[in-house]
């Protein structure tokens, strides 16, 4: 019988990586923050119009010179205030969960893991999942990999890590399986604690 998962963690802990692992062992992923962009473009107008009066009262343009929706500077607005992070769900969510559906229905046959930070804010989507499989890392290491990986500064990630900092206690109130690894080191050791783990794949 098909299995549904789901792999978090917070900012560069290292979930896409376990994603991958995974993967090669047959499963199908299924990125939310892929399906996130592709709905922030559908909805880029709507976004826009949306966000675009807040980020000038603070200095900010979230519009790009080609008249483009810039993400990183609507990041860097969304996650400095939970009310309008809020809203940018409202707008982008419904269109991701219906992508994942979509996507889960056309693959009955399939081990499915849901690449997601935070699926449990959607909750119909989360009650499909068997088990959690929590990516963690000490806060120092997660920033020094965000640094060398986004290129973002110091301030936008600490932002990031604040809105982030609830992420296992809301997954715990779940209810479902969860599964915490830290990943400290190599991918061979990711590899290592997630496969050895008691958890039957």
């Amino acid at each position: 019988m098909s299995k549904i998962i789901c792999v978090a963690g917070k900012m560069a802990a290292g979930k896409n990586t376990a994603c991958r692992l995974l993967e090669k062992r047959g499963w199908l992923c299924i990125d939310a923050d892929l399906l996130g962009h592709k709905a922030a473009a559908e909805n880029e107008d709507k976004i826009i119009a949306a966000f675009a009066p807040y980020a000038k009262a603070v200095g900010l343009s979230i519009v790009d010179t080609g008249g483009n929706l810039n993400r990183r500077a609507l990041g860097e607005l969304l996650f400095s205030d939970k009310k309008l992070l809020c809203i940018h769900e409202s707008i982008v969510y419904p269109a991701i969960e219906k992508a994942m559906r979509t996507i889960i229905e056309q693959n009955p046959n399939k081990n499915i893991v849901i690449n997601a930070a935070v699926l449990y804010k959607i909750p119909d989507l989360m009650r499909m999942c068997s088990l959690i499989i929590f990516i963690d890392a000490p806060p120092v290491l997660r920033l020094l990999r965000a640094r060398r990986r986004d290129k973002m500064k110091f301030a936008f990630i600490l932002r990031r890590f604040i809105a982030q900092k609830d992420m296992l206690l809301s997954y715990k109130m779940t209810g479902i399986p969860l599964l915490r690894i830290n990943n400290l080191s190599s991918v061979k050791k990711l590899e290592q604690k997630i496969f050895r783990s008691n958890v039957e794949f």
